[in-house]
């Protein structure tokens, strides 16, 4: 391993403990994987930058080393072609990929989203007194964090959220994009964005084992399989809406402009690039592209 600081928030993971200590401990904040190896240059003038990093953020950011090529394993499963890559897990997932060589400006830029501020204090607080039933005070103060520090996209987010809570999904999608193109194109805002859209679409009115069996009964109604899409979606039975969306591209690939396409897409986007089911399906949009 190369020489970088002593720090306990920089850890050398192996394929074995790769997924404890990432997925993990990205459920508490953002954890920052650094795919490398020892004779790419590129990768020796890299730890430097992150070393920096980390001791700029205190505790807020956990840096993974991986040595890429005798971490085999764990290289192959998150596709890494070129070194050094970058990337950085929040919540169980990827939410961002850099490749090459990254100098601490742009790191900063893209870290700055994700690592936690002083207005996160104040969210929490926010958080509690929703759950203590003042949901107007709890909105009040998220709104004026919102004015405080605009750059932090886990106040519109949880804003968003609570409104998702209580079913208003138009308010709640006219909020986001009404934000600022660097809010709204956050990963985990736009997750919500395509969510809501789904929910959007829902008509409560029709009954999904209903639509099961009209589906069943009439395999090309288009209209009962986009539907059932969307409620299995908001049920998040990801697997079954992608294989009803790859169904209707079959059966009519131009429906409603493209519907499965852009569908389909918008599920990728809400399970994230690196998820399983995302990568089985991708072939559906090769196939079907117009």
């Amino acid at each position: 391993m190369i020489e970088t600081i002593d720090s306990p928030y920089i850890i050398e993971a192996t394929s074995n403990n790769f997924k404890p200590l990432v997925l993990e401990n990205s459920k508490q904040g953002p954890v920052l994987v650094n795919f490398w190896s020892r004779t790419a240059e590129p990768c020796l003038r890299q730890f430097p930058v992150l070393d920096l990093l980390v001791h700029h953020y205190d505790g807020r950011l956990l840096l993974i080393n991986v040595d890429a090529e005798k971490e085999v394993a764990v290289t192959h499963e998150y596709d890494i072609t070129s070194i050094p890559t970058l990337k950085l897990f929040r919540n169980q997932q990827v939410v961002a990929t850099m490749h090459g060589y990254q100098n601490e400006e742009d790191l900063l830029k893209l870290l700055e989203q994700y690592v936690a501020r002083d207005s996160d204090l104040t969210l929490a607080g926010a958080i509690r007194l929703y759950t203590d039933g003042k949901k107007t005070e709890a909105y009040e103060t998220i709104a004026n964090a919102i004015v405080e520090d605009p750059v932090n996209p886990r106040l519109p987010l949880t804003f968003c959220k609570l409104l998702k809570h209580e079913e208003r999904y138009i308010e709640a999608l006219a909020l986001i994009d009404a934000l600022p193109p660097n809010i709204r194109n956050h990963t985990e805002v736009a997750q919500l964005h395509d969510l809501l859209t789904f929910h959007r679409e829902v008509d409560t009115s029709r009954n999904i084992d209903n639509l099961v069996m009209q589906v069943e009964r009439a395999p090309d109604d288009l209209e009962a399989i986009h539907q059932l899409t969307a409620q299995y979606v908001v049920r998040q039975q990801h697997e079954k809406a992608l294989q009803q969306l790859a169904n209707m591209m079959e059966i009519d690939p131009g429906y409603r402009d493209n519907y499965a396409r852009s569908a389909m897409i918008r599920v990728f986007n809400i399970l994230g690039a690196e998820h399983t089911l995302v990568r089985e399906f991708r072939p559906n949009l090769k196939r079907y592209a117009h």
